[in-house]
């Protein structure tokens, strides 16, 4: 079973309450995506609503990581750092937000659009939803983690549109990122066996045009390579002995 942690059903509780608040600070700053926003105005608004929660914002130096959630527009695939850049009609912006609520993580993120988007990026947005949705539905007590992304990349496919390999859901918990690593493409392989006990997220990424990342030199900002549009939903999860419960819905 490698190093997964098993949680007990008291550290369940703590985690839900992270996940709520990780899912209450999503519906507070949807009003405020609007054109004209700054990513880092959105960034000041979730930091101060996570710490008046008594929470801390898990991102805020991370490894160096310089703001409290991840705002990634357009190209960006993910850790995208939020700065003076006005949101404008047409674009497409993925918030990731992580609690820390008394030593409990919470990590969920969601894509919003800005005005009026393009067919192809509504497209993609529901089409990200459903593959997280598909993932989840694979998740059963003592299944496998090779479900997960079997189960995305079977209706990627179909869609046209390709899945990031570079980034991946965690575990979580009482840390940050943990084991397993959570793929959401089909590797061929039949994974870690999923217990109950175990916290994890899933998160895929999905690009309208190639899987293909680079890295900013900043060091953190991910983007498609071929520059096209990147989508993203993620939820928490925690494994019961006969059921899997979102923890972050």
């Amino acid at each position: 079973m490698g190093n997964i942690k098993l949680y007990d059903s008291q550290a369940l509780e703590g985690m839900r309450k992270a996940g709520k608040l990780a899912k209450a600070v999503l519906d507070y700053i949807e009003p405020y995506i609007q054109e004209g926003k700054t990513t880092n105005e959105l960034n000041i608004l979730c930091h101060n609503f996570i710490i008046s929660n008594n929470a801390i914002p898990a991102p805020l130096n991370y490894n160096g990581f310089p703001k409290s959630i991840c705002t990634s527009v357009n190209n960006v695939i993910c850790h995208g750092i939020p700065c003076e850049y006005k949101l404008k009609s047409g674009d497409i912006i993925n918030i990731d937000v992580t609690v820390n609520l008394s030593g409990w993580y919470g990590d969920t993120n969601r894509t919003f659009t800005v005005g009026k988007c393009t067919k192809l990026a509504t497209t993609l947005i529901e089409t990200t939803r459903k593959a997280l949705d598909l993932g989840i539905s694979a998740v059963k007590p003592f299944g496998y983690f090779g479900d997960i992304g079997k189960a995305i990349q079977k209706y990627i496919d179909k869609q046209g549109f390709s899945i990031v390999r570079d980034y991946c859901g965690h575990g979580i918990g009482n840390v940050f990122h943990g084991a397993p690593t959570v793929l959401h493409y089909d590797s061929g392989e039949q994974g870690e066996q999923i217990l109950p006990g175990m916290f994890f997220t899933i998160e895929p990424m999905i690009n309208a045009g190639s899987y293909k990342t680079k890295v900013l030199k900043d060091g953190w900002t991910a983007v498609t390579v071929d520059k096209s549009l990147s989508a993203q939903f993620e939820h928490t999860l925690a494994v019961t002995q006969d059921s899997v419960e979102i923890l972050t819905l």
